[in-house]
């Protein structure tokens, strides 16, 4: 069994390599899932046809960093967690239904398995971007030892 020092090492790695692999992928993906949806689905001349590809993974980047930051700082504070604010929520909510979308309407027959797979990177991707603040903080070690020592605390 791992000691706590290597429980936190372990953790901080698994969340490396989700953020490492999950999150270039996720963002290489969103622009080329983008580009293809404003090429296919849009009409040629319109300048419509270039907001997926520039404004799509920004925004994707920008909100779920912000509510992994948001929900990272209130773990650490031992404050509820504002993942069950209205906007928060809405935000990833958001995220998540326009990148799978223009991963279904990207490709020129959309079946199940382009869904499937739209929501597959899409997960991995949000959850890394959401991970990014945890993973790079210094506070996870003692917020993992103070979690494993109050399994019956309040859940963050």
């Amino acid at each position: 069994m791992m000691d706590g020092r290597g429980a936190v090492r372990a953790l901080r790695i698994s969340m490396w390599v989700l953020i490492v692999v999950a999150v270039p992928v996720y963002v290489v993906w969103l622009v080329r899932v983008g580009y293809l949806t404003g090429q296919h689905r849009l009409p040629a001349g319109d300048v419509a046809r270039w907001v997926p590809p520039v404004l799509l993974p920004p925004a994707a980047v920008l909100f779920c960093v912000m509510a992994g930051t948001t929900w990272w700082l209130s773990v650490v504070a031992r404050t509820p967690s504002p993942l069950r604010g209205s906007w928060i929520a809405a935000t990833l909510v958001f995220t998540a239904v326009a990148s799978v979308f223009c991963g279904v309407a990207a490709v020129g027959d959309p079946d199940v398995s382009a869904g499937l797979l739209s929501a597959v990177v899409t997960g991995l991707g949000m959850a890394g971007l959401f991970f990014i603040p945890a993973a790079h903080s210094r506070e996870l070690p003692d917020v993992a030892r103070r979690r494993s020592a109050d399994p019956g605390g309040p859940a963050a």
